[in-house]
């Protein structure tokens, strides 16, 4: 089994996440292309500042996929603080026609999905585990 590691001073590391943010009341509010790819380029902007690596993400009508590699010390919360935030204000700012699809101020709904993932399946990794027994 051969990762792509990361490394720092002090670990080795691969740490991969997937991250789901939802429009509040899953109101079609991205229902442009236009907005929707503005949105990927306001997240690719701000991925160095949060200290992550975006791998891939796309946007529906009523919701983002986002999935990205970060470090042991990365404040995973400040993260999606951060691109709620930001991508909430700029978009509204941006496309003022959005605010027909909201209710209220509210662009993102309050909760989000965070999962981490990895470079083998769950299985495959289980598998492995208990081979090392075996070794031993």
């Amino acid at each position: 089994m051969k990762y792509k590691l990361d490394r720092s001073a002090h670990s080795v590391y691969s740490l991969h996440y997937h991250l789901v943010v939802i429009v509040k009341y899953r109101r079609k509010a991205l229902y442009d292309e236009g907005i929707r790819e503005r949105l990927k380029q306001i997240i690719w902007s701000l991925a160095e500042e949060l200290g992550i690596e975006i791998i891939g993400q796309e946007p529906a009508e009523d919701h983002i996929h986002i999935l990205f590699t970060a470090t042991p010390t990365t404040n995973l919360s400040n993260v999606v603080n951060v691109i709620k935030g930001v991508t909430s204000r700029r978009l509204r700012q941006e496309f003022p026609q959005t605010k027909e699809f909201l209710l209220g101020d509210s662009f993102w709904s309050n909760s989000y999905l965070i999962a981490t993932t990895g470079q083998v399946s769950l299985d495959v990794l289980m598998q492995y585990v208990e081979s090392q027994t075996e070794k031993t």
